[in-house]
């Protein structure tokens, strides 16, 4: 019995959660934020981790599964979204010689074909770029759009016509100029290219030091961190003279919607393109047997380095196109292609250094630093190390022998440490934060270390208050991303974020600055100062704290009702955890239970939101002596009243609500208050214990799972009317 075999049904459905989270998590960094954070070798690991689970269980297969999936949803971008006519799919992989052999028998079996029947296909190299359709009607470019989901892109048409390997017109002579004619390809930045606009990024950054009188530091310079991020980053500009002004290129793999196609072959078609004027790849081979397909993929590999862009493997497709038609699709990909992806790229060096650091949420992330050594082609000098765990399992000191492998473009990572037995002292993961020396601790379920600095720690500062002000926190008006860097610059809130309320001693120096004028600051010194008695969940909720949102931070203060009480019940937690460790012999869940009761108790709460988590978070936050400097300063400078929570008689009284879709008239923040005024409980997920609810558009999976338990659901006017009838 395999290892996958032997998992129970609960098991099995608990990791496929987690996958099918993962690997969404991981598509929208590399397709959506163009931030990779995983290698390709390490994504391709997850998903076929999912599929092995989903063919052993194939009745536990989700709705999300990433089966169903292809790239990433493209909300919050700037551009408008296209609709693809024709969906952009994705490719299936292969990662050996067996693997595209069983991949043509499988064509053979899907068409009954003879084990002799010869089944040729076409073979290119797979850019690492970014994917592109290119709408030609009557033979004029007329719109373009990146994959997005594969339904539905972003409208990148103004980009696209400043990229000279894009014709606006088609040569007529190829195959005339069809009614529809979408050309699909991927969008790059040449090797060379990449080098170049990143020494001028360096250049100007440097130009832009000295206009200050500043001291330049390579290290903050803006720059791309690989080719196709600086292909993703350029073409999706909402200025499109920022795309012009950048060297990208084009090269087409084939096609979506077309009115009428000019051969009846794979080969015959792309070559009809090429005619047309659109770049296609020089290594486009058409081959008659797996033999030749896997000579070309090792010729290309061997030659991979010497290429003048990044590529990630070798697309397989099969060249007759009525073949291609009989085959269709699965789920997200073709039956007909296959992508042949190249093994990770591996060197030896030494680990010269462990260097620390913090992210805006206080992550301390570990970096190798390298003796620089050539991996594919690319010269390597940092690594990641992952976190405090990744260091244990690897065992690495700085002066080790290790191995790296680099997959892709992202940074790389060590595989293989070849000297740890030597008898050596191990790297000892520090226990405060490098930047503002706070404690920094894991908790228990998390193997993440974290700075509890929150708003004194630098590496922070920015992103705290951005969040302290927020909408959904103080709403101070005028007070955006922009200001705040601003401040942060001239020192104004080195203290965090009390001296938001003392920026009124700095109205003569702003009203000299640039953007400036007497009736936005004297509008932004009002809208601070109505904000001297803060509601006190939102002041709760705006220190960031890890695990308080909004929703927690009003179950909170419902039981303490002063926030001032914080302090000191984070303290009695904290008392409780080091005099109450685990029992001999205690189980999981008694532990957990006993925890979890006795930070309720602490904390005056009954809410099942509070749990492990939120009490540990709170007691981690206020021991630190440098958050409560700042909750003091932050108390010296508003007085937020008591909470109290004023409940009506309603037909909900007493029910758990569960609010779904998109709200058209309010905020979800807005309708749970409404529910919890109601004498409701407002709950985030649907459970048999759910008595309402309120669906709006675009409701999935709650929606569902209500009708299939018999739950009342009703329309967002309909909750309006009960709001309105209690008055």
């Amino acid at each position: 019995m395999t290892e996958i075999e032997s998992l129970s049904e609960a098991d099995a459905a608990n990791e496929l959660m987690r996958l099918a989270k993962q690997i969404a998590y991981h598509s929208k960094r590399y397709h959506v934020e163009d931030a990779p954070e995983i290698s390709d070798a390490d994504y391709d690991a997850l998903v076929r981790r999912n599929n092995a689970l989903e063919s052993a269980f194939p009745q536990l297969i989700r709705a999300d599964s990433p089966n169903n999936q292809v790239g990433a949803a493209v909300e919050g971008s700037p551009l408008a979204k296209v609709t693809h006519r024709q969906r952009m799919m994705s490719l299936d992989n292969a990662f050996s010689g067996e693997d595209v052999e069983e991949f043509a028998a499988r064509v053979r079996r899907f068409l009954n074909l003879g084990a002799d029947a010869v089944v040729a296909m076409t073979a290119e190299d797979k850019i690492d770029g970014l994917s592109c359709s290119l709408r030609y009607e009557k033979g004029r470019l007329v719109q373009a759009a990146t994959r997005g989901d594969g339904s539905v892109g972003e409208d990148v048409t103004a980009n696209v016509r400043h990229i000279a390997d894009i014709p606006q017109e088609l040569r007529e002579e190829a195959f005339g100029f069809p009614e529809v004619f979408e050309v699909r390809g991927e969008v790059y930045m040449a090797k060379e290219d990449f080098t170049a606009l990143n020494e001028r990024l360096l250049n100007e950054g440097r130009a832009l030091a000295d206009q200050r009188g500043q001291e330049f530091d390579p290290a903050t310079a803006r720059q791309f961190a690989n080719p196709r991020n600086a292909a993703a980053g350029s073409l999706r500009q909402k200025d499109a003279n920022v795309t012009a002004s950048r060297p990208l290129r084009f090269l087409a793999h084939g096609w979506g919607e077309v009115s009428m196609l000019p051969a009846d072959t794979q080969f015959g078609v792309m070559n009809a393109i090429m005619r047309a004027g659109i770049p296609v790849s020089p290594e486009l081979k058409r081959f008659e047997s797996v033999a030749e397909v896997l000579a070309h993929y090792t010729e290309i590999e061997r030659r991979r380095a010497e290429m003048d862009y990044d590529i990630d493997g070798v697309v397989y497709k099969v060249d007759s196109l009525a073949w291609q038609q009989r085959l269709g699709f699965v789920a997200k990909a073709p039956r007909w292609a296959i992508a042949h992806k190249f093994p990770a790229e591996r060197a030896q060096t030494t680990l010269e250094a462990i260097d620390i650091q913090v992210g805006r949420t206080g992550k301390l992330t570990p970096v190798g630093r390298l003796v620089p050594v050539t991996v594919g082609g690319v010269v390597v000098s940092n690594v990641t190390l992952h976190n405090r765990d990744e260091i244990g399992r690897l065992g690495v000191r700085p002066g080790d022998r290790v191995v790296i492998q680099r997959a892709g473009d992202v940074i790389p990572q060590v595989v293989e440490n070849l000297t740890r037995d030597e008898d050596r002292a191990p790297y000892i993961f520090p226990d405060h934060c490098p930047v503002c020396n706070s404690e920094a601790v894991a908790e228990e379920s998390e193997v993440d270390v974290r700075c509890t600095g929150g708003l004194i720690c630098n590496a922070q500062k920015f992103e705290r208050l951005r969040h302290f002000v927020s909408r959904g926190a103080l709403d101070i008006e005028g007070l955006g991303e922009k200001s705040i860097a601003e401040f942060l610059e001239l020192g104004w809130l080195d203290k965090g974020p009390a001296d938001i309320f003392r920026l009124g001693r700095h109205r003569a120096e702003l009203l000299g600055r640039e953007g400036w004028k007497e009736k936005s600051v004297d509008n932004l010194f009002a809208a601070i100062e109505a904000k001297r008695a803060p509601d006190a969940a939102r002041l709760l909720f705006g220190l960031g704290i890890r695990h308080i949102g909004a929703v927690t931070a009003r179950d909170l203060l419902k039981g303490l009702g002063d926030i001032a009480r914080l302090p000191e019940k984070a303290a009695e937690i904290h008392v409780y955890l080091d005099a109450n460790p685990r029992g001999e012999g205690e189980s999981d869940g008694k532990y957990t239970a006993r925890r979890v009761e006795a930070f309720k108790a602490i904390l005056e709460v009954r809410a099942d939101g509070i749990g492990i988590a939120v009490g540990e978070a709170l007691a981690d936050f206020f021991h630190e002596p440098h958050n409560r400097e700042l909750w003091d300063d932050l108390l010296s400078e508003v007085s937020p009243p008591l909470y109290i929570v004023e409940t009506r008689e309603s037909e909900v009284s007493g029910m758990t609500v569960v609010f779904t879709g998109k709200l058209e008239t309010m905020s979800r923040d807005e309708a749970k208050a409404q529910a919890e005024a109601l004498g409701a409980k407002a709950a985030g997920s649907v459970s048999a214990k759910t008595d309402l609810v309120v669906a709006g558009p675009g409701a999935g999976s709650k929606l569902k799972q209500a009708s299939a338990l018999g739950i009342r659901v009703i329309d967002e006017a309909e909750w309006a009317a009960i709001v309105a009838a209690a008055g």
